[in-house]
Formats: C-alpha cells, sequence, structure tokens
C-alpha cells in the first residue's frame, strides 16, 4: 500500500466528521457568504484547520491554488506524517520552503510527481487533471470506473478525471467540457475536497461506545494486522451527546485487523477485537467486521548473543515436540527470532554452529488488546547441564 499512517497515520484528521449545518453555514470569510456554492465546504474546512485566510478576513475563493498549496492542504487532509522526509525530491523546493515536508512526503508516497527536468513548480497554479490525479491517489479512489466520457472534444481527458467526475466529486465546466488544463480556484478547491471525503465516508463503518457498551473509546490499533486493507480514525464525542466513536474506511480487498480500546464505568477498561473484511461489489469496496478473541502467530526472539545458529528444536515444557528444526525468521544482532504458534511454556534447545547447544525458556500468553502473543525468553543454560 502506498500510503501507510499511523491512521495511518489516520484518515482523516481527529475532527473528521462533518460539521453541522450551522457549522458549516456559518460565513467565515468576509468574501465568502452562504449563497456561494462552496461556501459550506469552505467553511468546514476552516473550522477544521485544514484550509486559512489571509491576515484580512477574506479568502480569496477566485485565486488560483497552486500545487505546492495543493500538496500540504490534501497532506494535512490524509493524515500524512510528514515529520520524517527522506531528502529533497526536486531541484526548486528546498528545505527551507513553506511546504516542504508535505511536497516530499506526498512525493514519497506516490501521490504527486513533478516535471522532467526535476522540478515540481510549487508555485504555479494546480490544473484540474491534475487535482483530479492528486485526489484518485491521495484517497485511493476506484482506478477506473465504467463512464461514457461526456468530454470527447478535449484533449487531456484522463482516466483520473472520469473518476472523480463519475463519483460526483466534481462536474465539467459545462456539459460537454471539463477544462482539464484550467487552473483550480480555491473555492473549487475545496469544493472537490470536500466533496471527496463524503465520497469516501459513503462506504465508512461506524463503531460508537455504546455499540461495545462503554462509555467511552480510548485508543485504535488498527497497524498490526495488514494495516493497508482499511483505515481507520477515532473521533471524539462531543458534548451535544456524539459519543465517541471509530470510523473505518475500505482501501483494498483483503484482511486486516483492529483492536478498540475504551472504558465503562463500573469496569474499567476494555478491549474488542475485530476481523476487517474488505470485498469489491461492482465497482466499490465495502467493509464489514467480525468480532474475534483469536491470537496469532508470533514472533520472539532468542539471545543467542551473535553466535552463528545452527538448528533450534522447540517442544512444551511437558516434553512434547513441537519441531525438531523451527524455523529462523531472521536473525538481528544478537537475536535470533523464531515464530510460536500458540500461548504456552516452551523450551527451545539452540545448537550453535561451534557444537555448543543452550536451552531456553519461552513463554507466550494472550493479548486482549493485541493480536499477537506477549513473549519472554529466557536462557536457562547449556543443555548438558540438564541431562
Amino acid at each position: 500500500m502506498k500510503k501507510l499512517f499511523a491512521v495511518v497515520g489516520a484518515f482523516l484528521l481527529a475532527c473528521s466528521l462533518p460539521l453541522s449545518g450551522a457549522a458549516a453555514g456559518k460565513q467565515v470569510f468576509s468574501d465568502v457568504p452562504p449563497s456561494k456554492h462552496f461556501a459550506d465546504a469552505v467553511n468546514e474546512l476552516a473550522a477544521r484547520n485544514i484550509i486559512g485566510g489571509y491576515p484580512d478576513g477574506t479568502f480569496k475563493p477566485g485565486n488560483s491554488i497552486t500545487r505546492g498549496q495543493a500538496a500540504a492542504i490534501i497532506a494535512k487532509m490524509i493524515g500524512l506524517d510528514t515529520s520524517d522526509v527522506k531528502g529533497r525530491k526536486f531541484k526548486d523546493v528546498p528545505a527551507s520552503h513553506g511546504f516542504y515536508k508535505a511536497i516530499v512526503k506526498m512525493a514519497e508516497e506516490g501521490i504527486i510527481g513533478g516535471y522532467p527536468d526535476g522540478s515540481f513548480k510549487p508555485n504555479e497554479p494546480i490544473k484540474r487533471k491534475s487535482m483530479a490525479a492528486i485526489l484518485v491517489k491521495a484517497f485511493d479512489l476506484p482506478l477506473s470506473v465504467d463512464v461514457k466520457n461526456p468530454f470527447k472534444g478535449e484533449v487531456g481527458i484522463t482516466n483520473d478525471v472520469l473518476v472523480i467526475y463519475k463519483l460526483g466529486i466534481t462536474s465539467g465546466t459545462s456539459p460537454t467540457t471539463f477544462s482539464p488544463n484550467a487552473s483550480i480556484t480555491r473555492g473549487q478547491a475545496a469544493k472537490m475536497l470536500a466533496a471527496t471525503e463524503q465520497v469516501m465516508m459513503k462506504n465508512a463503518v461506524t463503531v460508537e461506545a455504546g455499540d461495545l457498551g462503554w462509555d467511552t473509546i480510548e485508543s485504535v490499533n488498527a497497524d498490526e494486522v495488514n494495516a493497508g486493507v482499511f483505515r481507520a480514525v477515532e473521533v471524539k464525542g462531543k458534548k451535544d451527546g456524539t459519543q465517541d466513536q471509530v470510523q473505518l474506511f475500505p482501501i483494498k480487498e483483503g484482511k486486516g485487523g483492529i483492536v478498540i480500546a475504551g472504558r465503562k464505568a463500573e469496569n474499567g477498561w476494555k478491549n474488542q477485537k475485530y476481523y476487517v473484511h474488505v470485498k469489491k461489489e461492482g465497482s466499490e469496496l465495502r467493509l464489514t467486521l467480525d468480532k474475534t478473541d483469536e491470537s496469532l502467530p508470533t514472533v520472539t526472539w532468542l539471545n543467542t548473543k551473535y553466535k552463528t545458529v545452527q538448528n533450534i528444536a522447540l517442544a512444551k515444557v511437558d516434553g512434547e515436540s513441537i519441531s525438531d528444526n523451527v524455523t529462523i525468521e531472521k536473525t538481528e544482532h544478537n537475536f535470533t527470532h523464531i515464530m510460536i504458534e500458540k500461548p504456552g511454556e516452551y523450551i527451545a534447545t539452540v545448537r550453535f554452529a561451534n557444537g555448543e547447544e543452550v536451552r531456553y525458556s519461552v513463554t507466550a500468553f494472550e493479548n486482549d488488546d493485541s493480536f499477537f502473543y506477549g513473549t519472554s525468553a529466557i536462557e536457562l543454560g547449556p543443555a548438558d547441564f540438564f541431562g
């Protein structure tokens, strides 16, 4: 998956639920009255600190949005972690540039690209077809749709343009034109971004604290099992009675896992595991949840002290053999990693290349806050010491 956010990353910001009609309708900028078709989108995104205005209290909705501004806004909107970037990507985007981190991270994730000469042109107005391409990649929209092209007379109508048109994210500039090479205004961009979010939320599944018999949801762990299958966002409740909830968005077909943690006043801390199934139905992805208390095979590590391992045998403490030759998952520094399939108490006997044999006590136990066992491994001593 090209984007893994510590929802990675989350998909939306913590306040990602649409604002109430009153909040979205409140006039934030002096030049964006409620009568404008993009007013609700501008006011909502401004209230969530996704977009901003100018010091004079205006938004200047008719101004073009630049490529750099678009990268920064969309990076914030999808919750992209820009704290760790790998270095300069474009010759005209130095580290001192205001949108440097957003542009570089978006490029690292394959969401945006530059020009053949190595530039990005961050101050150049973004074209309608380029915005379409970014939205499709950033929000993992369908890569193709079954739609008759109503813009056949135009050059520059890409598959991405047809995707956002089919999904209702934007219309043409006329019934038969899209103007793919025209620049996008700030007002138009806000409306497109809000519409894209609504398309994604259409197929979202929501779990509320009350669904689990809890008072609050405290945390979400969505990174352990196939994190790229879906994205999860924790949304805190409000004084108007809205409950804490988790929104899950399908990304691609597959099976993932999520652990939701919360509290119930009289019973303290609670955890609930779900398998997350994403399947394609027609042209859309559908997400379903299955509660589970299962745990998955888990890697534990033995401190083999930088010595070359020849073989590892694993048995239960009562002597029942599990394997005479356990697969070594990897060796990292002084640790040798092996897989534990089930919870229990084990003895691992390690034979080293020098002929030495050492035993380790290995314990694996259930964790209700994780899909993986908790494990420990303690060296017991030379195997011949135990007879």
